[in-house]
């Protein structure tokens, strides 16, 4: 019994929002990034890559992918394309995993633009699969999770030894593969 609960702890959960919310609220917005893996897994990603960039990168890509985030989800609410969006927000918790792992440094505006990519696609999925009305509290609710996720990653990262942060991206990025491969 004891096995079968942690397999079933362990199965990946589905990459793109979850479908069913007919009247969305504050909270329902807010608890919703915590029902999923690849949403948490980015998002304290995030937060850490963002506390080894340092400077204006700690303010800079929270708010970067929380802005495209809700104009993702605009998009996806409004029923605009986004091919293949379930990989790319697969691919952002590979991405921003490996970069914390291997400490990366990249130029900022690319560190942005990425950011902002992957900002968009989670944002896109939960718009296009959120709620009948109430869209904009939800929305809301769901940027300040996403945006307390965020936090929690800084923290984390000037809490921890810099080689407990590296192993914390190699988990996210393993855990991203996993839900890939899996998914």
């Amino acid at each position: 019994m004891k096995k079968t609960f942690c397999l079933l702890a362990l199965m990946p959960t589905a990459a793109l929002a979850h479908a069913g919310h007919e009247v969305g609220s504050f909270h329902s917005g807010f608890g919703h990034p915590f029902s999923g893996a690849d949403h948490m897994l980015a998002m304290v990603a995030l937060g850490l890559l963002a506390m080894q960039v340092g400077g204006r990168g700690v303010w800079a890509l929270p708010l970067t992918f929380v802005a495209a985030m809700l104009v993702g989800g605009a998009l996806g609410a409004g029923g605009m394309p986004f091919p293949a969006v379930e990989p790319t927000i697969l691919a952002s918790c590979i991405i921003l995993g490996a970069l914390v792992a291997m400490a990366v440094k990249l130029p900022m505006w690319l560190t942005l633009a990425g950011t902002a990519f992957f900002g968009a696609a989670h944002g896109w999925a939960h718009g296009a699969e959120g709620p009948a009305s109430g869209l904009a509290v939800y929305a809301t609710g769901f940027a300040v999770a996403t945006a307390l996720l965020h936090g929690l990653g800084i923290v984390a990262g000037k809490a921890i030894p810099a080689v407990a942060i590296r192993l914390a991206g190699f988990a996210a990025a393993l855990a991203g593969v996993t839900l890939a491969v899996a998914g």
